[in-house]
């Protein structure tokens, strides 16, 4: 499974619309959007899924999930079931087959609906390394009965994996997809790790610092570790939502990272993720819109190579 910085072909947008969660702020959602679109373009092609029905906009969790194998591209068609069946997802395990079958998409198509499993929910050295969180692949409603031994001997045949890293702390109050690793931990150039900070509401972001400190990369020495502040707690109707930094995208030549209207944090996430991608432009998108439905910009899309 490629890197995220490796070159890419497009990125995928499925669109909001008023039959989606996003009706009540459809205008400031669509105004993200818009703003993707046009960062996005300017760096590399586009594919806009808008009339094909779909049931949300996750197209990190929904799209297809590329692989390369000896020279040739596999798009892996996953089952996604509304993170454990919390929400509807019929329409939008649909999408893939419609791209493949339009033509939108180039590779090898692999059908694999009888597995549950999101894009958000792994990340990819392009060397081999798979992180992962056990609170969202052992997470109920997903892939059971099958053990924590059998989901990993998955992931390895599926994505050429030759390792799997459990992480085992991690969560982001007002969390639903049961700790996806984007939302926490992200994998960069030169075996480093860009991570959510905890703090005294966040203890067990505290305890993954711990174990990210005891881990080691494939070539066996320790991973360079680069902190991602926590935003300063943000709310809908009373609830707290779960803000990071961490969901920011790579795409070709630059990394579009959320804000939140927080200079100060802001600056400093952006500073942070910019020693990381030291060649690549690094651009701010105000996500105040995008986390009143719990996901940030990295959920929003997906990239193919």
């Amino acid at each position: 499974m490629p890197a995220e910085w490796e070159q890419q072909s497009a990125v995928q947008l499925t669109m909001p619309h008023e039959h989606t969660d996003w009706a009540p702020i459809l205008p400031e959602i669509m105004a993200v959007y818009e703003e993707m679109r046009r960062e996005i373009s300017k760096h590399e092609p586009l594919i806009i899924v808008d009339d094909i029905p779909h049931n949300d906009t996750w197209a990190r969790d929904h799209g297809f999930i590329t692989v390369e194998e000896d020279g040739e591209l596999h798009l892996l068609d996953f089952r996604f079931n509304g993170w454990g069946e919390k929400f509807p997802a019929d329409l939008d395990n649909e999408i893939n087959r419609h791209l493949y079958e339009r033509g939108m998409v180039k590779g090898i198509y692999e059908p694999h609906l009888d597995f549950v499993l999101e894009g958000g929910s792994i990340e990819s050295d392009g060397k081999g390394t798979i992180f992962t969180t056990t609170c969202c692949l052992m997470a109920p409603h997903r892939n059971q009965p099958l053990t924590q031994e059998e989901i990993e001997q998955r992931l390895k045949e599926y994505l050429g994996a030759e390792r799997i890293v459990w992480l085992n702390h991690g969560s982001l109050i007002g969390d639903d997809t049961d700790g996806h690793i984007d939302t926490l931990v992200r994998i960069a150039p030169n075996d480093t790790l860009l991570y959510t900070g905890g703090d005294e509401e966040h203890p067990d972001l505290v305890e993954m610092e711990k174990e990210l400190q005891c881990l080691r990369s494939c070539h066996d020495r320790p991973y360079k570790l680069l902190k991602l502040p926590l935003p300063r707690p943000i709310y809908d109707e009373g609830q707290r939502l779960p803000a990071t930094y961490a969901n920011y995208l790579v795409i070709n030549g630059a990394v579009l990272v959320p804000t939140y209207d927080q200079p100060d944090l802001d600056a400093e996430a952006m500073r942070t993720i910019g020693k990381a991608f030291p060649d690549w432009e690094i651009v701010g998108i105000d996500c105040r819109a995008v986390i009143q439905q719990h996901g940030s910009l990295h959920c929003c899309t997906m990239q193919y190579y």
